[in-house]
Parts: C-alpha cells; structure tokens; sequence
C-alpha cells in the first residue's frame, strides 16, 4: 500500500493531525536554522572586532592574515589580489595615518555575504602627507570562504569627501543652517 492510499483512509480528524504535525516539524526546523545563523552571526560580528582591532594595531599583515591567500579586497575598484598585496593597501593607510582609528559601526547579514561598515578617522601626517585630519565612512562586501576568511572584499567609501578632506581637512566645508 503506498502512502497515497493510505492517506485517503484517513478520517479528515487525523488528516488534520498529521497537518499539524508535519507544520510544527518545520516550525521546529526552522528554530534550528535560526539557531545555526544566529551562532554564524555571533562568529561573523566576533571577526570583524578582531579586523577592526588588526586595522588599529599598525601592523598591515596582521589585517592580512583576516584573508584567505588568493583573497582580493577592492577600494573604491582598485583591487589587491592576494595577501601581499592587501598588506601594502592597509601598509599605505598605516603609514600615511600614523594615528588612524577605524571604528566597527555595524555589520549587516545578508545570504551570500556581510556588510562591514566602518569609520575612519586620522592625520594625514605621514610621508608627503598634507597635516589634515580625515574622518569620513564607508563599507565593505564581504564573502567569506569555506576556510572562514574574507575571500573577497569590495570597499567603498566617498572618494571625492575623503580627498577633500586630505587637502583642507575635515571640518572646511560650509556650514549651512536649515530652516
């Protein structure tokens, strides 16, 4: 007898029982991906106060080592493919901003990827720097890899504030009174 047959045998009662417990399995089912993504979300949120803490340490390999060896991180398009590449863009950014501070501001959860938001604030007084202050925001895409590590970043943030911001610093704009 296959299961069809069976049931059509069924009182409407005990179909509406069996109903029932087939949707409180998936219910059930349910709380338990919410479990796994909420301890995945855990994870995720515990890496990026670690990438954060490795940007502010002014050590450009310990940023790195947060990505997986064929990993590319994009800024603004300008891609670095690799770990010794993603070295020298965050080496460029420690060395031109011996006082930067990056700020973790949120991170958002998405199927495929995270989005890690972030605010960066220092003095351009490195090598050939002008002496202005910056502090401007801006996000980044992450995917992670099997492996647990960024296998791609796409940055983005304001370019044209931010070199504004480089050559006059960061509070020269106008300020306008809305009525």
């Amino acid at each position: 007898m296959d299961s069809h047959c069976l049931i059509r045998r069924l009182t409407p009662g005990a179909k509406i029982s069996v109903l029932i417990g087939i949707v409180l399995v998936f219910v059930e089912l349910g709380a338990c991906t919410t479990g796994v993504t909420t301890m995945k979300n855990e994870k995720l949120n515990e890496f990026a106060t670690q990438y954060t803490a490795a940007w502010n340490s002014q050590d450009p390999g310990s940023v790195a080592a947060f990505f997986a060896e064929g990993a590319t991180l994009s800024v603004n398009g300008s891609p670095a493919t690799g770990r010794e590449a993603i070295t020298g863009v965050a080496r460029g950014f420690m060395t031109g901003f011996p006082d930067m501070v990056l700020l973790m501001e949120k991170l958002e959860f998405h199927p495929d990827q995270a989005d890690f938001h972030w605010t960066f604030i220092g003095t351009n007084t490195g090598p050939g720097g002008t002496g202005n202050t910056v502090h401007f925001s801006g996000f980044e895409e992450w995917t992670i890899g099997e492996d647990g590590l960024i296998a791609q970043s796409m940055g983005h943030f304001d370019a044209d504030e931010y070199q504004h911001q480089l050559e006059h610093g960061v509070d020269s704009r106008p300020h306008t009174t809305r009525k």
